[in-house]
């Protein structure tokens, strides 16, 4: 993850030759600096105050540029400030985004087009995946289709639902924008908070592009982080990261990228066969964003010294951390939720993912742990949620989810334990997290009965009205 959340710094521009990625020659303007809030690479700049630029903060940025280069800067720079539409500057973050991942990795790793053998790997894998699947699960395949993804292909097919999950914080940050001024000078200062908004839409843009661009240079596939990210119904691999993931394992390619397959064929089950779960897992988010509190007082302080020819104060403002959760039983019990809910997910994966691989892969437990491992590490999953939505996974919900799932596999079959995730309200809660054995072997949770929970769920006015909504989406082809 970016040093710098919600700075400007923008990496090399894309080239003209796709997806694979070379970085522009510093002297034509592709690199940054530190001390460019802007990030349009001015060679010989020096920053606010370098030479040739004295005091004169433009004369610093743009004095070094021959025409066409400034041109190209002031129109980048009316485009941020000009930018009037939502939170985010949506735009911006796809192009910052597909920049960063065409910049490479940190490890040198270049993005490149996705070849045919790549793609019928894949496709084979997941037919295989689906295969073995079958025996681990009462879900039936929720894959349609499986693509080979490269990494700006990953950008352009998950933007949508980033949007949707960063949206409700950014709004947060706009309003508070818009209110921080006394209400009589609100009138007054207009043309500035119109600035501000413009500019807060930039920074998340810029910030929201760099994370998205550096995920996809670690990303396997569409469902990492137990959110799905892709299309409905479509199994995506990205071949090149799984062969840089399986690089030192000592472990077979083919068999590295089966047991990624058979991550991403689960979570397609999951989500195509369990209606109500994508929304409520958004909407767990959307909960506990939500919640967020904007350091007003902060906030205030910026504006109040606000200087149109020193953005970047906005920028530090918002790197020392501008919101934060409210310390209220509401706030908790929706981190809880959301917790609980992509723990419930993810450890349901990996309890079905393991008994399809363990007779078939010799290298089932090895793939596991490093996954594993990889999670509790605090991998692209937590950074990206913790840099764009103030959110800290506990990654010790996996194990204890996967544990449950487990559990109730040998308490009652692998049609008990899937028949759980008919409702909402018939999955293990926070506290069952924290003692699995206790969820599986409480007295009352008696499996005998699971049909007349179920069919007591499917009575429920609200349950047939959500079958009844989530049909008719269906029917006209809208998420």
């Amino acid at each position: 993850m970016s040093d710098t959340p919600f700075g400007f710094g923008l990496p090399p521009e894309e080239p003209d030759d796709g997806d694979e990625g070379k970085k522009k020659d510093p002297q034509s303007g592709g690199g940054q600096g530190p001390a460019n809030p802007f990030g349009f690479g001015v060679p010989g700049a020096g920053g606010l105050g370098g030479p040739g630029g004295g005091d004169n903060p433009f004369a610093a940025m743009f004095g070094s540029l021959n025409p066409n280069d400034l041109g190209a800067a002031f129109q980048q720079l009316g485009q941020m400030l000009s930018y009037e539409g939502g939170p985010v500057n949506w735009d911006m973050a796809k192009q910052i985004a597909r920049q960063t991942v065409s910049q490479g990795t940190a490890e040198g790793s270049k993005d490149a087009s996705v070849g045919p053998a790549d793609r019928k790997a894949v496709e084979e894998a997941v037919r295989l995946a689906d295969l073995w699947l079958d025996d681990a699960t009462s879900l039936p395949s929720g894959a349609n289709s499986a693509v080979a993804w490269s990494r700006a292909e990953w950008v352009e097919a998950t933007l949508p639902a980033w949007r949707e999950l960063v949206d409700p914080v950014a709004e947060r940050v706009g309003t508070a924008m818009g209110e921080v001024l006394p209400e009589e000078m609100q009138a007054m200062a207009g043309p500035l908070i119109g600035m501000m908004r413009s500019m807060g839409g930039a920074m998340f843009g810029t910030q929201i592009g760099q994370a998205v661009g550096v995920l996809a240079g670690e990303v396997v596939g569409s469902s990492d982080i137990g959110l799905p990210l892709g299309p409905a119904r479509r199994a995506a691999l990205l071949p090149l990261n799984i062969e840089t993931f399986g690089k030192d394992l000592g472990i077979p390619q083919e068999e590295v990228r089966l047991y990624l397959a058979l991550r991403e064929a689960a979570h397609q089950r999951l989500f195509a066969h369990v209606p109500w779960l994508r929304s409520h897992l958004f909407g767990a988010v959307d909960g506990y964003a939500r919640g967020i509190k904007v350091d007003t007082g902060k906030l205030e302080d910026v504006v109040g010294q606000f200087d149109p020819q020193n953005p970047e104060q906005l920028q530090e403002a918002l790197q020392q951390g501008m919101f934060q959760p409210e310390d209220t039983p509401e706030q908790k019990a929706a981190l809880a939720r959301l917790e609980t809910a992509l723990a419930l997910v993810e450890g349901w994966v990996d309890a079905v993912v393991h008994a399809a691989a363990k007779p078939r892969l010799s290298s089932a437990d090895a793939l596991r742990e490093t996954l594993r491992r990889r999670r509790a590490s605090g991998g692209p999953a937590e950074q990206t949620f913790a840099t764009l939505i103030g959110l800290e996974l506990r990654p010790r919900r996996l194990r204890d989810a996967s544990r449950l799932w487990a559990s109730l596999t040998d308490a009652a079959g692998v049609d008990g334990r899937d028949a759980l995730w008919a409702h909402p309200d018939m999955l293990p809660t926070a506290t069952d997290l924290d003692d699995p054995d206790g969820f599986v072997h409480r007295e009352h949770l008696d499996f005998s009965e699971l049909d007349k929970m179920l069919g007591e769920a499917a009575d429920k006015p609200d349950f047939r009205k959500k079958d009844e909504d989530e049909g008719k989406n269906e029917g006209d082809g809208t998420e």
